[in-house]
């Protein structure tokens, strides 16, 4: 008797770490899901404050006042998220990546987290760059932090400079 107990527990031991597993791959696609989401979520609203703001032309001093009431109602009514400098990083976010570099839908074309998008605007310093970036860590599967170092090595710098690109692309 005791040793089908023993089975019994084994099989069922097995079955806890088969639904764990399960559950955690869940987990992980729900926040992919959520992040691609948001992240086109912040275009779209990138691509408002530019069309509401700029309508075809340049209104730079009186954007610098839009999105500072933006941010206090949105902030006001949503929370967190929304600052003056988060809208700033959003409308950079749509001028960066406009309509026309888009080949699909907008969730389907970010699919790094926000803070990758927030990284890349406030670091790269040519849409060169940008794109580099935005691609290797794509392709790496690279961390915020992993981004982040990479730019501060200049790894675009170097790999530009390089003679042999390909050995600095596979490290």
């Amino acid at each position: 008797m005791a040793s089908r107990e023993r089975s019994v527990e084994r099989i069922y031991l097995g079955l806890v770490q088969d639904l764990s597993g399960l559950l955690e791959a869940a987990r992980r696609s729900s926040v992919r899901a959520v992040n691609a989401v948001m992240t086109a979520t912040y275009w779209e609203i990138g691509r408002r404050i530019v069309v509401f703001e700029q309508g075809g032309e340049k209104r730079a001093n009186y954007g610098v006042r839009l999105l500072e009431r933006l941010s206090a109602d949105l902030t006001g009514r949503f929370g967190r998220g929304f600052s003056r400098q988060n809208l700033h990083s959003m409308r950079q976010f749509y001028l960066s990546f406009p309509p026309e570099k888009i080949r699909q839908t907008a969730p389907g074309e970010f699919p790094l987290p926000w803070s990758h998008y927030v990284l890349l605007l406030a670091r790269s310093r040519s849409a060169e760059a940008l794109a580099f970036y935005h691609a290797e860590a794509l392709r790496g599967g690279w961390s915020v932090r992993q981004l982040d170092r990479q730019i501060a090595t200049q790894f675009y710098e170097r790999t530009a400079l390089s003679k042999n690109k390909a050995a600095m692309l596979t490290r």
